[in-house]
């Protein structure tokens, strides 16, 4: 099968490129298992080095890999740069942190010695979107490997260049061959994949809807998987907020990425008391953001992946000023080339728009009111999706009592919502299953194995 790439700054045919067919794919899975065999008992302490030439690598090349990143699926430019040199410093932490994350733990049981360890289980196969094409790939891939697994590659056929790029950056670093393989595959091809005996585990990144059918897939072979999927993270501004502040931080929370993130801040709940300052502030601050040509250092908003996704939001929007909402910045489709969508901000919401919802992956930030903290947390928490949030206040116990109470898997106090490869990251509810990230992260497809020894 072949398939086009689109530019979404001109909305012209990029590349072409043909998929892999099922027999390719599996003989993939085959030597991958052959390496897993290696590498496995590779000493922690010889694969280390590995990461940091990745770490160099990746920093080498970050002018090449960025301007990829921004014409397959439309990212500022800066913002590009930014996402290189963050894989690079991942690699770098757990490079750092292994030993210490993977060592051997001692129990106090009812014999000589009792010890858990971590082993890797195999093949694992990676599953990725387009938003953040190295990112995602590479969060999952630096930890999973560094653990003793093999990976496969399995990302957007969105994003088919930086696919590839993140397997030749591999091998500059000196990988053994088959450690990390990419396939450029169609959805179809996949499921052969997953019911191969040689995949041990899966790990994907995307849609609540992709993330059920592979969760049971992987489930008729009893697979370990970890799901990373949507998110509506409430951002809930106190009374007592230093406004400016939060407005500063609720543009660059809500517009990151061209507002496609998942772990962006979705829905802005903001105290009565602070609504009007807050609105007027945020609305400025985006309306004086720069639309345009994402290659372009000074831009901070570009395209939208593709004409379906900016038609969505675009009807995201239409059901609310359908439904009574007012629009207080942007709220339209940029006139010419290129799938461009206004940086948005919506006023006068209410629980029945489908920007409250639904998961709005675009430049788009709708604004509720709340009374008192008990309302707060009950619209923070009325969505099916439960991955991160934030709540800004001067009163930092309230806002910890505040956060204990919001369904989600991280929670930030005076912060927007970001990963850090220190600290484990995942969502609950419709937002996945497992963690990345971290020691649990690294932890995640391994073997907890217990050593049990009692006297002869």
């Amino acid at each position: 099968m072949r398939f086009y790439t689109i530019d979404p700054t001109t909305g012209s045919v990029m590349g072409e490129y043909d998929t892999m067919t099922g027999d390719e794919i599996i003989q993939i899975s085959k030597e991958c298992h052959e390496a897993f065999l290696s590498w496995r008992d590779v000493p922690l302490e010889d694969r280390i080095p590995h990461y940091l030439r990745l770490a160099e690598v990746l920093r080498d090349n970050k002018d090449e890999y960025s301007r990829l990143m921004v014409r397959e699926m439309g990212k500022p430019i800066s913002e590009a740069l930014a996402e290189v040199e963050k894989c690079a410093w991942t690699a770098e932490v757990f490079a750092e942190n292994a030993v210490e994350w993977l060592a051997p733990e001692s129990i106090v049981a009812d014999g000589l010695e009792h010890q858990v360890s971590y082993e890797p289980l195999g093949v694992i196969l990676s599953i990725m979107p387009w938003n953040f094409p190295f990112w995602q790939a590479l969060r999952f891939a630096i930890p999973t490997t560094l653990a003793g697994n093999v990976s496969i590659l399995k990302h957007s056929n969105t994003v088919p260049g930086c696919a590839m790029a993140i397997r030749f950056a591999f091998m500059k670093a000196g990988f053994p061959k088959d450690v990390f393989r990419t396939i450029i595959a169609g959805h179809d091809d996949v499921a052969p994949l997953l019911n191969s005996d040689l995949i041990k585990g899966v790990s994907l990144t995307g849609s609540t809807a992709a993330g059920s059918m592979v969760a049971s897939s992987a489930g008729q072979g009893l697979k370990k998987v970890v799901l990373e999927l949507g998110g509506s993270d409430p951002f809930i501004v106190m009374a007592d907020a230093d406004i400016e502040k939060a407005a500063g931080n609720a543009v660059i929370g809500r517009m990151m990425n061209n507002g496609q993130s998942c772990i962006a801040a979705k829905r802005f709940i903001v105290h009565e008391s602070v609504l009007k300052s807050f609105s007027t502030l945020f609305a400025e601050k985006v309306s004086a953001l720069k639309v345009g040509d994402p290659m372009s250092p000074e831009t901070q908003i570009g395209p939208i992946v593709d004409q379906h996704a900016l038609e969505e939001v675009d009807g995201q929007v239409r059901d609310a000023v359908e439904k009574g909402a007012s629009i207080l910045a942007g709220g339209n489709i940029r006139q010419g080339t290129g799938f461009f969508y206004m940086p948005t901000v919506i006023g006068n919401v209410d629980l029945d728009m489908r920007v409250m919802k639904e998961e709005v992956f675009g430049p788009v930030a709708p604004i509720i009111s709340f009374k008192d903290d008990d309302e707060a947390i009950k619209i923070a928490n009325m969505t099916e999706f439960g991955l991160g949030g934030s709540v800004w206040t001067s009163d930092l116990d309230n806002g910890k009592r505040i956060a204990s109470r919001i369904e989600a898997g991280t929670v930030f106090i005076n912060s927007i919502t970001k990963s850090d490869p220190r600290v484990p990251f995942g969502g609950i509810k419709k937002s996945g299953i497992g963690r990345e990230l971290g020691k649990f992260g690294i932890r995640e497809f391994t073997n907890i194995k217990s050593l049990n020894v009692y006297e002869s």
